[in-house]
Formats: C-alpha cells, sequence, structure tokens
C-alpha cells in the first residue's frame, strides 16, 4: 500500500468494500483526511489502527483478521506466518535477567542481536523506547509485545523474535498497576508481516493455559519448546 491511498485502494488493502470503508471513515472509525470532499488514508495511520484493534479483539476475530492480512499479503515469501520459524531458541532468555523498563528493552534488544539478524542495536533500542513512551505495550496478562512504532527492514536481515522472562514481575508501563514478566521483541521488515504476527502472537496468547505453561518453564529450551508445541495444536 502506498503512503497515502483513497477509499478503493484501502478497501482492496482490508477486503472490505468501499462503500463499508466510506461509512466508517463518515463515522470517526477509521483514521483519515478529507482533501477536496474526497478521503485519503495514510499508510502509517491505518498501520497503528489496526495494531490497536488487535488487542481488542477475540480468538473468532483475531483468526478472521489473520485471514484478511494473509490473503492480502503479496510477498514472495508470505505463504504463512510461523512463530516457530520466527523464534530461534538462542533469542530466548530464561530468567531474563533485567528489572527496569529500560534494561528490559536493552536485554530483548541483545537477544535479537544475538542471532546475527539485528545489525544495530542502538537504533533498534531507540525506537523501541520511543513506541513505549507513545504507548506502552504492556498487557494486563503480564505480557508486552515489544516493537518500534515502524518495521525497521534497514537494519535486519530477516524479520524474526525474540522472547524473555524475568524471575518475576517488573513494572514496565507506567501509570499501570499491573506487572510485567514475559517479553517479545517483534522484528519486522513490513507492515503487513508485523501485523500478522502480532495477529498470531496474539491467538497463541489467549490460548487457555498457554500462558501458565510459559511461566512453569525452567529454561529457554522448555519455553522454545513450550510455544512450538501449542502453535501446533493450534494451527497444526
Amino acid at each position: 500500500m502506498a503512503d497515502e491511498v483513497g477509499i478503493e485502494e484501502l478497501a482492496a488493502y482490508l477486503h472490505v468494500t468501499p462503500a463499508r470503508v466510506a461509512r466508517m471513515a463518515d463515522r470517526g472509525q477509521l483514521p483519515g483526511r478529507k482533501i477536496g470532499g474526497v478521503w485519503r488514508f495514510s499508510n502509517a495511520e491505518i498501520h497503528h489502527w489496526l495494531e490497536e484493534r488487535i488487542g481488542g479483539l477475540d480468538s473468532d476475530e483475531l483468526e478472521q483478521l489473520e485471514e484478511v492480512l494473509e490473503r492480502g499479503d503479496v510477498r514472495p515469501d508470505s505463504a504463512e506466518i510461523s512463530i516457530e520459524s520466527l523464534l530461534k531458541e538462542q533469542a530466548i532468555a530464561v530468567p531474563l535477567e533485567a528489572r527496569t523498563r529500560s534494561s528490559v528493552i536493552r536485554s530483548m534488544v541483545d537477544l535479537a542481536a544475538g542471532t546475527g539478524l539485528l545489525w544495530d542495536p542502538p537504533k533498534m533500542v531507540e525506537a523501541v523506547r520511543r513506541r513505549e513512551d507513545l504507548y506502552p505495550t504492556a498487557l494486563d496478562t503480564g505480557v508486552a509485545l515489544l516493537h518500534p512504532r515502524r518495521p525497521m527492514p534497514s537494519i535486519l536481515g530477516e524479520a524474526h523474535l525474540a522472547l524473555g522472562r524475568t524471575s518475576q514481575g517488573i513494572p514496565f508501563a507506567s501509570g499501570r498497576g499491573s506487572l510485567t514478566d514475559i517479553f517479545f521483541l517483534i522484528c519486522s521488515t513490513d507492515d503487513r508481516g508485523h501485523l500478522r504476527t502480532l495477529a498470531r502472537l496474539s491467538r497463541l496468547l489467549a490460548d487457555a493455559g498457554f500462558l501458565d505453561e510459559m511461566r512453569a518453564t525452567p529454561d529457554a529450551a522448555a519455553l522454545w519448546r513450550v510455544v512450538v508445541d501449542r502453535e501446533e495444536k493450534l494451527f497444526g
């Protein structure tokens, strides 16, 4: 999708009718602006709108969104999003040695850099910090899905994930009372791939008993196996 699109292009991107896009825009349900009476939509704003919606969807809605994103993904390597393929065992830390938001971000970026697929750790650290300052990614379930506001393909060899679990919950999201102990870092190379990864992770995390299993694992190898087995169970 171009940096800015109209109703027809956005409808094709979202796999809905142009009439539905127009209604949603008129009702203030989509971020956009009218220029000379014609709706225009920023790619960055639509990406952020979808990202925010993912956090409030139930399992059925997440499945529908995943299908929409998959149908519209035209990248050569876009056939399937697999957490198993994105998450390398060496990019998992149990426990993650961090006690503050800043040290979590640095440690998670170091994990990702250890794969050899992240080439500029300081730049990623700063981008993730800016995203957290803008809107914290910590969920009420004790999980945070760290990522920069936009994908950073110039510093990534390929898309991948890192995963860390601290020995105890920490106050990761400023102003919220809940504590966070499970951290994913999503390193994406494009918007749609990021959204597909976020939707797949959200479906996994919402599955009954999954977080309890993650918290009961003794080490990185066991945690990786829990994630892989649960993904296989849910998605085949």
